[in-house]
């Protein structure tokens, strides 16, 4: 019996699941899932888990059951290519003959002194539950520092003053506009919406360290009374220290097939792969769909795809508190009530569907 291992059970690890089961996989073929949690992470949600607006079984799906599915809950410490076994922490190894590493990303802190140890995140289910005890037990006027303009830090932001209108939520961006990915439209947009909400956005910051209650951007000491990282991410350490080649942002470089090229039993998916867009949940499927098809044909003896066509995204979506939104559809922003009634939906239906 082969044994496919699936390290992670994130977007991509999820899809594949979904697409295997339980009818493509073959007789001889048993699947290994490891993850750190006993069920699926909605991560897309984190923020609104930390900001206390959404109840943390709403952001838990089921992994599915099958016979040939063997559930290994634990933490990945190293992969030992070559005797093909998964290291987990307190546990006997894992082999496999085919593995897929989908271990998502980690926080990036740029070498910014004491961002590691004196920050909040909202990387993991785990480090949000304590981004929400921390800035939930704050009290009135308290001051909330959220470093990073991106998504992840404008969803929080949002979120947060709607749930908790009584705090100074302030939001660090080392740019002229905060979603610098987005078109400038959209950036105004969230802006103005900051602005009348009362949220504080300091344009072209500069952090050089933090301290316990203090972040220095450049050399004014802010006093905050909880800071929250939101300011890039890198791949899994497990990426970053395999003797494998990688692209400028740690990722690992794959064939068109997704597997390495010194190695066509490993595949990588999701945020540590070497991709052409940037890691997003949607990417992370749409390459699981392609690795399926791979590992259908390899298993048959069949010749492998020699390509595929691009990996087309439909777009993205952020929401301003539980009333409005902001988006790319189709290379079209889109504003208001109607984007945030379509990333609802969106999640709706992906629960529903995996649920």
């Amino acid at each position: 019996m082969k044994n496919l291992v699936i390290l992670g059970g994130g977007y991509g690890g999820m899809r594949m699941l979904q697409r295997l089961l339980p009818n493509q996989l073959p007789e001889n073929v048993s699947i290994t899932l490891i993850d750190r949690n006993p069920y699926h992470c909605l991560k897309t949600e984190y923020y609104a888990l930390a900001a206390g607006t959404i109840p943390d079984q709403h952001i838990r799906v089921a992994f599915p059951e099958h016979p040939r599915l063997k559930n290994v809950y634990g933490e990945v410490l190293s992969i030992d290519m070559e005797n093909k076994q998964v290291i987990i922490e307190n546990q006997e190894p894992v082999a496999y003959d085919d593995l897929v590493i989908g271990l998502g990303c980690e926080d990036k802190f740029h070498n910014i002194p004491g961002a590691d140890t004196h920050t909040y995140s909202i990387q993991t289910i785990d480090k949000s539950r304590r981004t929400y005890s921390a800035l939930n037990n704050l009290g009135a006027g308290a001051t909330v520092s959220i470093v990073g303009g991106g998504l992840s830090g404008v969803e929080l932001a949002s979120e947060l003053i709607e749930s908790r209108s009584d705090l100074n939520v302030k939001l660090f961006d080392r740019g002229p506009h905060i979603l610098s990915a987005f078109p400038e439209r959209l950036s105004t947009f969230v802006e103005s919406w900051f602005d009348k909400h009362t949220i504080e956005i300091v344009h072209h910051s500069n952090i050089t360290k933090v301290e316990p209650n203090l972040l220095y951007n450049g050399d004014e000491a802010v006093q905050s009374d909880v800071i929250v990282w939101t300011a890039g991410i890198q791949p899994s350490i497990i990426i970053r220290e395999m003797d494998i080649e990688k692209d400028r942002q740690g990722r690992a470089v794959l064939t068109p097939q997704h597997f390495l090229p010194t190695n066509d039993s490993i595949f990588v998916v999701g945020d540590c792969a070497s991709l052409p867009h940037a890691p997003s949940a949607q990417l992370a499927e749409s390459q699981a769909e392609q690795i399926v098809q791979v590992l259908v044909k390899k298993w048959a003896n069949e010749p492998l795809p020699e390509s595929f066509p691009a990996m087309k995204l439909k777009g993205t979506l952020g929401s301003l508190g539980k009333k409005q939104g902001f988006g790319l559809v189709a290379n079209r922003p889109i504003t208001g009530r109607v984007a945030r009634l379509m990333k609802s939906g969106i999640l709706w239906m992906y629960k529903y569907h995996n649920g």
